[in-house]
């Protein structure tokens, strides 16, 4: 490649990564910190249910009086689901659709029987963390602006290891930083060493959250309709929903009512509730209500993904239908599923929070570093953006790296389409403006 070529592909490329993280570090700040939240979602919601915790064994009663009782201080209600108490003594969780047909709860009831609490499941700390680092609390929309924010996080990496690639040089300032050239230097190597160290765990967590993602992730089950490689239901939302069309959306409780008044003797909850302790399921274990299916679920709803089981029994007989592990699933699930996994911490223990944990300060340090960069070198009456490349038609190379990050990332394609309309059409025919945005070298 000649020195031209090669001066064009780094300045574009530059300007790339200026603008990328321009665009995104707000962004990458409130995913680093709600994300690091999200970890510790276990000992979060252990903390936040502690009342509810070792409440004793004398008196119990059963899994049917528990459930009426919740649903007696709620009338109304309709039972939903029952989760079996973490260990002996705890109180069970039921989960319940209020009379307004909105709004849900969780009930904990104690083991004699008695509503020791209840709490507003979209009100609980994890759920708020989650909407905001999902959504930013603004729906789809948020979904579209958080995709959009790691789609050029995605870019910002990948051109920032570009740019950080040693070009005849040590590894010092490459691999670690040096102390003792003066402040931008020192800042200039703790943004680019710590971007290298970083820059593989922040991939995996960026590209292990698109699945979710409301576009990329409709885009990918679509996909996986028409090549046929779907085999079970999907266990992960797609932009804070389920692919189904709501939380609750297999349970009919006319289906359930119907079977009651014809006179059959069905299973009760109690039974159903003491298959699945047999079953000794990973935490937490639902007990879903009969459903369009007419069968009960039980189902571990593990964030370690890989200890997922989901099993259904007849709701007339009490007999098992069917048993579906993670072994069991189509292996496009399970890659997602690991993924999914490590992305919230849990697919090693603490050991995977740790890691997660290191890798949001590190992102937080590497804004941080990056900001005071650019207002240490920030011109004045300037934006400091890098020059345009002189030689844009022989760009080859960024031609190719632009259609393989569009076909990859469709929301980093637009953005980019939508940016080079506005610089063509509009910003270029203000001068003022271009200059100040770097588009064209300010005339001294």
């Amino acid at each position: 490649m000649s020195a031209v070529r090669d001066g064009s592909l780094y300045r574009t490329l530059w300007r790339w990564h200026f603008y990328a993280g321009l665009m995104v570090m707000p962004l990458v700040l409130i995913l680093s910190v709600t994300g690091a939240l999200y970890l510790f979602k276990p000992q979060v919601e252990r903390w936040e249910e502690r009342a509810y915790r070792g409440l004793g064994m004398e008196a119990m009663v059963s899994p049917n009086a528990q459930a009426e009782v919740a649903r007696g201080a709620f009338p109304g209600s309709r039972f939903i689901s029952y989760r079996l108490p973490d260990a002996p003594g705890d109180a069970a969780m039921i989960h319940l659709a209020l009379a307004d047909g909105n709004a849900m709860r969780d009930v904990f009831v104690s083991p004699q029987g008695r509503v020791v609490g209840s709490l507003d499941p979209a009100a609980r700390i994890i759920a708020i963390d989650q909407h905001v680092h999902g959504q930013l609390l603004l729906g789809k929309r948020g979904s579209w602006i958080v995709e959009l924010a790691a789609s050029w996080a995605i870019v910002m990496i990948l051109t920032g290891l570009y740019l950080w690639w040693p070009r005849s040089r040590g590894l010092a300032g490459v691999v670690w930083p040096r102390l003792g050239l003066g402040k931008r230097a020192f800042w200039r190597d703790i943004h680019a060493v710590m971007g290298f160290w970083v820059s593989g765990l922040a991939l995996v967590l960026l590209t292990t959250g698109l699945p979710w993602a409301d576009a990329w992730g409709s885009a990918f089950r679509l996909a996986r309709q028409e090549l046929g490689l779907v085999k079970g239901a999907q266990d992960w939302t797609i932009g804070g929903k389920a692919p189904s069309g709501g939380e609750h959306a297999e349970h009919d409780h006319a289906a359930m009512v119907q079977m009651e008044a014809s006179g059959a003797e069905l299973p009760s909850l109690a039974e159903i509730v003491g298959k699945a302790e047999r079953q000794h399921l990973a935490f937490p274990v639902i007990v879903a209500a009969p459903g369009a299916d007419m069968a009960w679920t039980v189902r571990s709803d593990a964030q370690n993904r890989p200890l997922r089981v989901t099993i259904r029994y007849d709701m007339a007989t009490g007999r098992e239908l069917s048993r579906q592990g993670f072994g069991q699933k189509h292996w496009i699930d399970r890659v997602v599923g690991y993924g999914i996994s490590w992305h919230e911490g849990q697919l090693f223990g603490w050991v995977n929070q740790l890691v997660g944990l290191l890798t949001a300060v590190m992102l937080i340090m590497l804004v941080v570093s990056g900001f005071v960069m650019w207002r240490r070198r920030r011109p004045e009456g300037g934006l400091g953006a890098p020059l345009p490349a002189r030689s844009p038609a022989r760009l080859r190379g960024v031609v190719v790296i632009t259609l393989v990050l569009a076909m990859a990332l469709p929301l980093f394609a637009a953005s980019l389409i939508l940016l080079w309309l506005v610089e063509r059409l509009l910003l270029s025919r203000l001068p003022y403006v271009s200059r100040w945005l770097g588009l064209r070298q300010a005339v001294s």
